[in-house]
């Protein structure tokens, strides 16, 4: 799910995790909701090992229920966080995963340069997975 600044605040009661993305802003936890931040700047390009430690962190909490993914408007931060673990996570292509949020977010804008910062996600989570076989 897809959120704003207010959102973060006072998420629905179904939500189990809150992930919020707005640098320029901060959010005290709820109350018996998992909540992370990964700070990023508005209208910027996203810092891939951000997008990573995010995506990971939707994927660690997702099976716990509903994870909300907050940025101020709910409009470029959070629906490039969310297109990113489309492509990164479920293997969705990146046409396709922006079609799908603009279509239940009319007016969605992915971050500048997000094609190129989800293929340096994919390579951290290359690099990380080889690390972390090499270590077994």
């Amino acid at each position: 799910m897809v959120g704003n600044l207010e959102d973060a605040h006072k998420p629905p009661p179904f939500v189990k995790g809150v992930l919020f993305l707005a640098a320029e802003h901060s959010v005290t936890p709820p109350i018996g909701v998992m909540f992370e931040c990964a700070p990023l700047t508005e209208f910027q390009e996203a810092d891939p090992e951000i997008v990573r430690r995010a995506i990971e962190w939707i994927e660690r909490y997702e099976s716990s229920g509903p994870v909300l993914v907050c940025c101020r408007a709910g409009m470029g931060r959070s629906v490039s966080v969310v297109i990113a673990y489309l492509c990164c996570m479920k293997g969705m292509h990146y046409p396709e995963a922006v079609a799908l949020l603009k279509s239940r977010r009319p007016g969605a804008t992915p971050l500048p340069n997000l094609v190129q910062t989800i293929e340096q996600v994919q390579l951290l989570r290359q690099t990380r997975t080889g690390l972390d076989r090499s270590s077994s």
